[in-house]
């Protein structure tokens, strides 16, 4: 097969280009089948998380396994970031604390990246720890935090660690390979993603030999900019068309002043979103060979049965919603609506919740399913009932959302300018009906998710539900799973 393609016009184009590659892959010496393998069912169900980066809910329909993933699980249909912005959601995800805990806001500096992380005692409260004090074999490969660099030792908690600083370009990067720096190149074979589908692949098969349940957490670059796909399928998604919603090149009524006054996207500000776009699809599509990779090497392993599949993105993705070209980090659902789809052992298949869930839930979840009971500082909760079909009584009823801003560090791979977004700093609660803001400054945002579910008509001048503030004012100073949950459910 070569690497030139036709110009695709859709998505079952590229889904079918997809299978043809899947078909032949066992040829080109990135992913070859493995032999079936006998091994005794762990008594612990086994997990695979696939983290991705910078991922919008508009990518899953270019995405074929990830859909089949769907018809398999379960998927959290109200499931949000504690902040659209890289580092504060994947600390919150290792230590199921928000950012007022774990004290990760941004991406470096005093407030963030991987030295607040550390300084802050997060990388002894990571999920990863628990499960290897009960019994797992844990490995972690792909993007850890901002800031890290191959030459930082591996975290705490993880047995097997292939980790990069700069990846996000996906060729000519460094992975700290459980201590010894690797340097890749530039040919089609160091493609990140398909070295961390590969090295994903081979630690299922030795954890599968072992007979021990194992985590393995996948969190690749793509598709972050510069959205860099696999030579395999450049060009693959040239001309798809990008699913305009009513908040395309719109702008809210009322809009708080860092919103305010932006005209109209030119013409060719909406080719080059209409082309990142194209590329974003493009760079996801190697992700998506992944995962159907990970699945196949789980059913060669005889642990397909026995295994938990997680699939989630550290934040969304705007691109010409609100007039803002492309970015993240404001509260809208464009950036902190994120998929969470889950398939495994008793988790109905082909089914949806409306449960709302943050990504503070995640290290619960992963606790629960090894059978360990989450640490006392976690500010989330388990979704293993939700997942399993049951919603618990007294279930939380708004989610947090926390920012500071402007966040515009030079060097910051997620730096932005205001024409992107760079809101300033704000606290934020998402409710299954409304989305409430409140900056820094005092202005306030509130819509009504119900009527305006494109988050279009601020109408907080006409008053807001006095539940929301009152929420908003106890979850920012929740700290515990008790406490975060009591102020989760909205007083009437």
């Amino acid at each position: 097969m070569t690497t030139r393609r036709r110009r695709w016009t859709g998505a079952a184009a590229i889904a079918l280009a997809m299978m043809l590659l899947a078909a032949c892959s066992s040829t080109n010496g990135i992913h070859p089948s493995p032999s079936p393998t006998a091994t005794a069912a762990s008594t612990k169900p086994n997990i695979v998380f696939v983290l991705t980066d910078d991922l919008s809910m508009n990518l899953i329909s270019h995405m074929p396994h990830v859909e089949a993933l769907q018809q398999a699980g379960r998927t959290m249909g109200k499931y949000y970031v504690v902040d659209s912005l890289c580092c504060p959601s994947r600390s919150a995800i290792f230590t199921g604390e928000y950012p007022h805990d774990d004290g990760v806001f941004t991406n470096s500096g005093d407030d963030g990246g991987y030295d607040a992380y550390n300084s802050n005692g997060d990388a002894r409260k990571s999920f990863a720890v628990s499960l290897q004090k009960a019994g797992y074999t844990t490995g972690f490969m792909g993007k850890y935090l901002n800031g890290y660099q191959p030459t930082d030792p591996a975290a705490e908690g993880w047995d097997t660690w292939d980790v990069a600083g700069n990846g996000y370009p996906e060729f000519g990067y460094t992975l700290n390979e459980n201590g010894k720096q690797v340097r890749y190149g530039h040919t089609p074979k160091d493609y990140l993603v398909d070295q961390l589908s590969a090295k994903g692949g081979s630690f299922i098969d030795a954890s599968a030999k072992s007979g021990k349940p194992f985590m393995l957490e996948v969190a690749t670059f793509a598709p972050h900019a510069p959205y860099t796909p696999a030579p395999r399928y450049a060009r693959a998604a040239k001309g798809v068309a990008y699913p305009k919603t009513p908040a395309y090149d719109a702008s809210p009524t009322d809009p708080v002043s860092w919103l305010a006054d932006r005209p109209p996207l030119t013409s060719g500000a909406q080719k080059k979103l209409a082309g990142n776009y194209d590329k974003r699809i493009e760079a996801d599509m190697a992700v998506d060979d992944m995962i159907g990779h990970l699945e196949s090497r789980l059913r060669a392993a005889g642990v397909a049965q026995d295994t938990d599949i997680v699939f989630s993105s550290d934040n969304g993705y705007h691109m010409g919603e609100y007039r803002l070209l492309a970015g993240k980090q404001t509260a809208f659902d464009t950036d902190v609506h994120v998929p969470l789809i889950v398939s495994g052992p008793g988790i109905p298949a082909d089914t949806n919740s409306d449960a709302l869930a943050s990504n503070i839930d995640l290290a619960a979840t992963f606790e629960s399913i090894a059978g360990t009971t989450p640490a006392s500082t976690e500010d989330g909760v388990s979704l293993l009932p939700v997942l399993q079909g049951r919603t618990p009584a007294n279930w939380q009823q708004a989610v947090l959302v926390e920012h500071h801003g402007p966040d515009d560090t030079p060097g910051d791979p997620d730096a932005q300018s205001e024409r992107h977004a760079d809101p300033p700093s704000y606290e934020a609660v998402r409710t299954a009906d409304a989305l409430y803001v409140l900056y820094a400054d005092g202005e306030q945002e509130y819509y009504d998710t119900r009527s305006d579910p494109d988050e279009l008509h601020n109408i907080a001048a006409q008053g807001v539900p006095p539940a929301l503030p009152t929420a908003l004012r106890a979850m920012q100073g929740c700290h515990d799973a008790t406490a975060c949950q009591a102020a989760a459910r909205l007083s009437t």
